[in-house]
């Protein structure tokens, strides 16, 4: 049923008059026109226009980001914290989306509630964008009656985990960037500036020097053999990616590799343990059970070094050890936290003091990444400057060589 009207929702424009006789007019998501004017008159508009929202010449479905969803969520914990209805809620967020996918998956959630059944059951619909910890969450504060304040713990336990994401992304990613654009800059010099400088070496009849002659060399290497390079450094790049997509002792291979990376090792480490005590902070103020909470923690902490850990963490726990003896078990956390977990436990505040070791991993990862950033730009451009300087004085040096001659 969500699937239904996910696909077959529309966005209309329309315009009308309030109960106070006031002019308005708003956008809509609905099957139909019919269904528009149904809902403008639930919520005592008498519509006397409406129409289908024309696509613009590049509009497209768009497509759902982590980053949508916890929009998302801080929109509704927001909306229910006024007092605003539950369905009217999802026709005001949809409404007011940009990202027409976005639209739909929120239309197909409100249709879902309209035609009775809970959120949670909504929600668990749509399993590309709602995990189970998600599910369980909502679950558990509409049986306990409160849903507001979950909603509000969700929103706050998405925008820190993205946070975090886009924080790990960025100390990644900049170094990546910068390093793929010296490489195509030295790729473009050594196909065709160079051959321009050889075809002008050629006339002066004396030996270059051997710093020269390799980088003539290297071009030649590259202009004849390129494509073949191209391809074989493609199929190695696109195999690795699939077997690391689907190869669990791959991934656990390579995440192990990379808590053991000097500098970006440790800021991976301090994430994953912000991203557990966030979750696990999260899921235990919601009252689900700690072996429960355990399972969704794991699948939340974005390394699969500490996802096994996590799940053994839990079969510990199921048979009766405490969680702060689990967490020494799997010597993947520092003492500090182990400490301060069982003080938690001890003092029947374990939501708590998880809350607190994710506030300062937290910020350590904040710090670290903006650290790591300073450290790497002059490192980023003493490569730059090896690379391309390296080939220009290769190129100049017969040059000056000759120059000195005459």
């Amino acid at each position: 049923m969500a699937n239904t009207a996910v696909a077959a929702s529309t966005p209309f424009l329309w315009e009308g008059t309030d109960r106070n006789g006031k002019r308005i007019k708003g956008k809509s998501l609905a099957n139909d026109e019919a269904q528009v004017r149904a809902d403008l008159r639930r919520q005592g508009v008498v519509p006397t226009r409406i129409k289908k929202q024309s696509k613009g010449l590049f509009a497209g479905g768009g497509k759902i980001t982590t980053g949508d969803i916890s929009i998302f969520s801080r929109q509704l914990a927001t909306m229910l914290a006024a007092g605003i209805p539950l369905v009217q809620a999802f026709e005001i967020v949809g409404s007011g989306h940009e990202n027409a996918a976005m639209q739909k998956l929120i239309l197909a959630i409100k249709s879902d509630v309209e035609g009775g059944s809970s959120l949670a059951e909504a929600l668990s619909k749509q399993p590309l964008y709602f995990d189970d910890l998600f599910v369980n969450l909502v679950e558990s504060g509409e049986q306990a009656g409160a849903l507001e304040s979950l909603l509000d713990k969700i929103a706050t336990y998405k925008e820190k985990t993205e946070a975090i994401k886009k924080k790990i992304k960025k100390a990644l990613t900049y170094p990546a960037a910068v390093l793929v654009v010296a490489f195509v800059v030295t790729t473009i010099l050594l196909i065709f500036v160079i051959p321009s400088f050889e075809d002008l070496f050629r006339g002066f009849g004396a030996d270059l020097p051997t710093f020269t002659r390799m980088v003539i060399d290297l071009s030649a290497f590259v202009r004849a053999k390129g494509f073949y390079i191209v391809v074989i450094v493609g199929s190695a790049v696109a195999t690795f990616l699939y077997f690391r997509k689907r190869s669990r002792p791959m991934r656990h291979f390579l995440d192990r590799m990379m808590l053991k990376t000097p500098i970006i090792g440790p800021i991976l480490q301090k994430a994953s343990i912000a991203r557990y005590s966030r979750t696990l902070s999260t899921m235990f103020a919601a009252g689900v059970p700690l072996v429960e909470a355990l399972e969704s923690v794991a699948g939340a902490t974005g390394n699969i070094v500490y996802e096994t850990g996590v799940l053994q963490m839990r079969d510990e726990v199921a048979t009766g050890q405490r969680l702060q003896q689990a967490m020494e078990n799997t010597d993947l956390f520092p003492n500090m936290v182990i400490q301060m977990i069982a003080v938690g436990e001890e003092s029947g505040s374990l939501d708590e003091m998880s809350g607190k070791v994710a506030d300062f991993y937290e910020a350590d990862v904040d710090d670290a990444v903006d650290n790591l950033s300073s450290l790497l730009e002059p490192m980023i451009m003493a490569i730059l400057g090896v690379l391309v300087g390296g080939l220009v004085v290769a190129m100049y040096l017969p040059i000056f060589k000759l120059g000195a001659v005459v």
